[in-house]
């Protein structure tokens, strides 16, 4: 089965995703299109595989431990106060970690929201010279490169 995170990572190994960040141990860091919150990025592990569970267990603790640095990066260079994780894989059944800082200034009824109940079509869409440098940060931070 092809999904859209086994198209996206294909992408990202052929240089061709825009919102690629960097490539870390257990897969590839994107950020979030369209960015419903600042910030936002998705952890997507390479190689796909449909869910979690389906990695034996050192790859299952890479995915996490990546997923975790990835927060810890974005908590501290976002000025976040706390960082969302989810997994569902219920859409796209492949699995693929997504990353939201959240911020103590977002307004209230958005900052107690779950993001998927947030309005997505009226999110700003990934823009390189908007989100470029947050995705630089990241790259130094987090120690990686694309390939």
């Amino acid at each position: 089965m092809t999904t859209a995170i086994h198209r996206r990572v294909a992408a990202c190994r052929a240089g061709r995703d825009p919102t690629a960040v960097l490539r870390m141990p257990s897969g590839w860091v994107v950020m979030g299109d369209p960015q419903v919150l600042t910030g936002y990025c998705l952890l997507l592990p390479d190689p796909v595989v449909p869910h979690l569970n389906a990695l034996p267990e050192a790859g299952q603790s890479a995915f996490l431990a990546d997923m975790a640095a990835l927060g810890q990066a974005l908590l501290e260079l976002t000025g976040a106060i706390r960082i969302n994780y989810a997994m569902f894989g219920n859409v796209e059944p492949a699995l693929h970690a997504h990353v939201f800082p959240r911020r103590a200034d977002e307004p209230e009824a958005v900052r107690t929201a779950h993001p998927w109940s947030l309005d997505w079509s009226t999110a700003r869409p990934f823009d390189p010279a908007v989100d470029g440098p947050l995705a630089a940060e990241l790259r130094r931070r987090l120690g990686r490169t694309l390939p």
